[in-house]
């Protein structure tokens, strides 16, 4: 069956405010979620990124050349990743609908069908 990477957008400013307790009922809701998925046989692997925004490697007059980013200031930063199993786009674009990720208002999921590569 494909696999399918739900690469989870989000704003960085997105989870400033919340406090320690509604810090841990949000993880809780991932958790929840990914159990449930698990518990389905759909569940490969995720992760929350950290937050240091890692690092950007681009080639640069026939040389790597490595720079800090993404900024606090960016619009849009990838926070953490999930991949699923499913038998087509669409079945995980169901699968990925009650994600919690999507109940904060600017977050987005990009779905992506990951090529088997043997």
């Amino acid at each position: 069956m494909p696999h399918y990477l739900l690469l989870l957008h989000e704003t960085p400013a997105t989870y400033a405010e919340l406090g320690p307790e509604e810090m841990r009922a949000l993880v809780e809701r991932y958790r929840a979620w990914s159990a449930a998925l698990a518990g389905q046989g759909r569940l490969v692997g995720g992760e929350k990124l950290a937050d240091d925004g890692g690092r950007h490697l681009r080639r640069a007059e026939g040389r790597p050349l490595a720079t800090d980013g993404p900024y606090a200031e960016a619009h849009d930063v990838v926070g953490g990743y999930f991949t699923i199993e499913a038998a087509d786009a669409a079945e995980a674009e169901a699968l990925a609908t009650d994600c919690p990720h999507l109940a904060h208002p600017g977050n987005w999921i990009e779905i992506r069908r990951i090529d088997a590569l043997t």
